[in-house]
């Protein structure tokens, strides 16, 4: 198969399958600020799509052979579009290479001297986030991979002049395997994704493999505390940091102290003291992602006090723990949380906050994930004071299973399932009262519930 290093010159035509997503859109920015010249399709109209209009890159609504013009040069899609989808056909037919989403940020990322690959289960936007604000407190002048809108960027990707790049790096589909990472990070190794992976252990073969990609004079970063994750390295000839908790940590954190949202800390690096951090999103699990990001940006060289001020100035990215506005007394509240893992750190996290309710609405991500996490769904579900269900969001799946977000609904004591959005909100205008958290959850859309709420 065709290098997509082949194809990234000045005056090359690319056309991007689903080009409004949050990746995607990116990367069309990313190609075109290299002087390719970019179009693409999308079955919806967002806010990407309309940026990137603006931005004067032609858009085609929907997925048809005839949107590809005669002289493209090569097409990019992402893992969710099949090659059933009439354009990756009519460019198979052409002869026309069709590269992963992956592959093409892959060869962009090697064109650095520094490529900061996060992996995870879990935490990847706001650690991702977090070495975006470091990095730039450091003048590294980074560019920039995000799976969410940060609000420094006003945007999920930035093009920097600097040696460096900073990118999410997904395991779905064995994604991250097309990177090339001189420093890898692996915050936590979970069981997800189960409709693509066998089990636990092939998971983690992947992370292995992807941690094995460093080249000798880079670093693998790895979370101490997880125990999965230092499986996953085990006897690795590569030059490892940890980061954790545990005092047995490279990169570990002393002093813990909460105040309500706000998180300080002391930072400690190789038992000696590296700097104190004030971190403006609550939780446990935020501190363990700030201590990955200083980990990272220790690989690189970068000062204290750039990880102090580019920490302190984090107030989270877009979708994590997002505040959204107030209902009738209420706080309301967006995240992405859709695994739970995620659900756990989350609810954690706002325990602390003293709320008199949390009002949970969840929407769980794909038939698949909710099947083979089902109890431990229950699990985290049931902690809330109220827990509300939306259906399940589809994704990329259809529902050969048969399974219902009433099913979860069924399980949890007092729990309510609304199968239509209208009928939530209208329960939830009834619900919400002055004290309460109102936290919308989910990868899909569940967070048009909180905005239609404080509208």
């Amino acid at each position: 198969m065709a290098d997509f290093e082949n194809y990234m010159s000045p005056g090359r035509k690319g056309y991007l399958i689903g080009i409004g997503g949050v990746s995607m859109s990116s990367l069309a920015e990313v190609l075109k600020g290299m002087g390719i010249v970019v179009t693409g399709s999308d079955i919806s109209e967002g806010p990407n799509v309309m940026a990137l209009k603006n931005a004067g890159i032609t858009v085609f609504k929907g997925h048809h052979a005839e949107n590809i013009a005669y002289d493209v040069d090569f097409v990019v899609r992402t893992a969710a579009v099949h090659d059933e989808n009439p354009e990756v056909a009519e460019a198979r037919r052409r002869g026309i290479p069709v590269f992963e989403r992956t592959q093409a940020w892959g060869a962009i990322s090697r064109g650095y001297a520094n490529a900061l690959c996060i992996s995870g289960t879990h935490g990847k936007t706001t650690t991702t986030s977090m070495c975006t604000h470091i990095l730039m407190a450091a003048e590294k002048d980074p560019t920039v991979m995000i799976g969410g809108t940060l609000p420094l960027l006003n945007a999920g990707h930035r093009v920097g002049r600097g040696s460096t790049i900073v990118m999410e790096a997904c395991e779905y589909y064995n994604s991250f395997l097309s990177f090339y990472p001189t420093i890898a990070v692996i915050l936590n190794i979970e069981a997800d994704h189960l409709d693509f992976f066998k089990d636990i252990d092939d998971i983690k073969h992947s992370f292995r493999t992807f941690a094995d990609k460093v080249p000798e004079f880079g670093y693998v970063v790895a979370n101490y505390d997880d125990k999965n994750t230092m499986d996953a390295i085990a006897g690795t000839a590569k030059k490892v940091m940890t980061f954790g908790l545990s005092e047995e940590a490279d990169v570990h954190a002393e002093n813990i102290r909460y105040h309500g949202s706000v998180t300080e800390f002391d930072i400690i690096y190789n038992g000696m003291p590296f700097t104190d951090v004030t971190l403006h999103v609550p939780g446990e699990h935020n501190v363990k992602n700030a201590l990955a990001a200083t980990a990272a940006s220790i690989c690189l060289g970068v000062r204290p006090s750039a990880v102090k001020y580019g920490l302190a100035g984090f107030n989270g990215a877009g979708r994590r723990f997002e505040f959204k506005g107030k209902y009738n007394g209420a706080d309301v509240y967006d995240d992405y949380a859709h695994h739970p893992g995620e659900l756990k750190a989350l609810l954690d996290a706002v325990e602390k906050l003293n709320y008199n309710r949390t009002v949970l609405v969840f929407q769980p991500h794909t038939y698949s994930r909710t099947a083979a996490l089902f109890d431990s769904f229950v699990e985290q579900l049931s902690r809330a004071d109220v827990t509300i269900l939306a259906e399940i969001y589809a994704a990329r799946e259809t529902n050969t299973i048969g399974i219902s977000s009433a099913d979860l609904a069924e399980k949890i004591d007092g729990a309510c399932f609304y199968p239509t959005f209208s009928e939530l909100e209208n329960a939830l205008r009834s619900i919400a009262r002055p004290g309460d958290l109102v936290l919308t959850v989910g990868a899909g859309d569940v967070y048009r519930i909180g905005e239609d709420l404080v509208k």
